[in-house]
């Protein structure tokens, strides 16, 4: 870290800064002022404590700095993060053996899945919706991996003690859960859409009654 400072005990970082602030700007514009009346005589002997003065008060009265403003990740950069883990999953879970009724239903969610993710106006209308993001993201990166994996893990213990709950019965389960979730998600999408185009419908009318 560097702890070099100026004269006046100022830390050197910051006296870049402050020479562009808005105080020194504001404080510099009236102490400019002051030289203007010490030049005309106005300020008479006084005229170092008028400068200062003036370049005092017109640094109090500017307004503060406005801290520089965090960038966050755009939506549909986080889309395409999913879209490339999602991926990666796909490739996980075609190396996976899983029971007919359970490789069924892993079908019907990955389909939904595919049809989120895919270039084009859903894939755009939920970029836009950043909770819809988040929820298709725990799904993937989270939820759909543990369910698939803890089968894969649980498993060989069936087969070493028989008479346990089967575990696809579990899996099965999981898999309909989440693709109620992913389904609710595709359907407020949907609804949404809808609803923009409803309203430009109205707009629309409205514009011609009132033209």
């Amino acid at each position: 870290m560097d702890t070099s400072r100026t004269p006046g005990g100022r830390p050197a970082g910051r006296v870049p800064a402050y020479l562009g602030s808005r105080k020194n700007i504001a404080g510099s514009a009236c102490g400019l002022a002051g030289l203007v009346l010490t030049f005309t005589g106005l300020a008479g002997a006084y005229w170092p404590v008028v400068v200062a003065g003036l370049y005092g008060a017109g640094a109090l009265i500017a307004p503060p700095e406005r801290p520089p403003v965090p960038v966050f990740p755009d939506p549909s950069t986080q889309l395409d993060a999913v879209r490339t883990d999602y991926h990666a999953l796909c490739g996980y879970l075609d190396e996976v053996e899983l029971p007919p009724a359970a490789s069924g239903r892993l079908t019907e969610l990955t389909e939904l899945l595919d049809g989120l993710l895919a270039p084009g106006p859903v894939a755009e209308a939920l970029a836009a919706d950043p909770e819809g993001v988040h929820v298709l993201a725990r799904a993937v990166r989270q939820d759909l991996l543990e369910s698939v994996d803890a089968f894969v893990r649980v498993r060989p213990w069936t087969r070493m003690v028989p008479g346990t709950e089967p575990p696809e019965r579990h899996l099965e389960q999981q898999l309909a859960l989440l693709h109620r979730e992913i389904e609710a998600l595709a359907t407020s999408l949907r609804e949404a859409e809808t609803r923009r185009q409803q309203t430009h419908t109205r707009y629309l009318e409205d514009r011609g009654r009132n033209g």
